[in-house]
């Protein structure tokens, strides 16, 4: 498995990305813009969602990561019930509507892959989820201490 080095490499990131171009793109829509509130809503919710992807990678530690991950998935969710009362008020053609709520879906679903990733997959040795793997080894005559090497 290849090894993550920038936020930008992660597909999460990517897809919120994505989601986020989008929805800036509708709601640059007359029809859409008019409704300052959920512009502003829409706007920020999807912003958020790449924005905790980010941040919780740049955190480090792999709780922090995994939690930072499920408030982005939180803000996608409510991307698409921001979309469904843009739908409601007549904003957003059906066919709009289903292709954007399927790229907040798509990109909460993938989220979702990676919070289960990161609380499945046991790393011995890792502070961190994106550092180097470590082995920690006993040498003799020792029954409490631990000498670390890292490995590359």
């Amino acid at each position: 498995m290849a090894t993550i080095h920038r936020f930008e490499e992660l597909n999460a990131w990517k897809k919120a990305r994505e989601l986020a171009k989008a929805i800036l793109d509708v709601t640059g829509q007359k029809s859409f813009s008019a409704d300052y509130d959920l512009v502003r809503q829409i706007k920020r919710a999807s912003g958020s969602v790449r924005d905790n992807v980010a941040e919780g990678f740049g955190r480090g530690g792999r709780a922090e990561f995994s939690q930072f991950l499920g408030i982005a998935k939180g803000s996608a969710c409510e991307v698409k019930s921001q979309l469904c009362r843009a739908l409601d008020s007549g904003y957003l053609s059906e066919d709009s509507f289903q292709s954007l709520y399927t790229l907040a879906d798509e990109t909460a679903k993938i989220i979702d892959g990676s919070i289960i990733y990161l609380n499945k997959t046991e790393v011995k040795g890792r502070r961190y989820a994106h550092e180097p793997k470590a082995v920690y080894r006993i040498q003799p005559n020792e029954t409490e201490d631990c000498k670390q090497q890292t490995v590359n």
